[in-house]
């Protein structure tokens, strides 16, 4: 909590803290997984 936050503003704030953390985490997922399928669809078209 900072000095200068209310409870309320406290209460705001938290739940979307919380849902920023799972929206990061979540892109984190989605870039990897991208990443992960554009290299296999790479591979796979310069394979015989």
């Amino acid at each position: 909590m900072r000095a200068w936050q209310t409870g309320e503003e406290r209460d705001r704030i938290k739940p979307l803290e919380r849902e920023n953390r799972e929206l990061r985490q979540a892109n984190e997922i989605l870039r990897k997984a991208s990443a992960y399928f554009a290299a296999a669809e790479l591979d796979r078209r310069f394979k015989p």
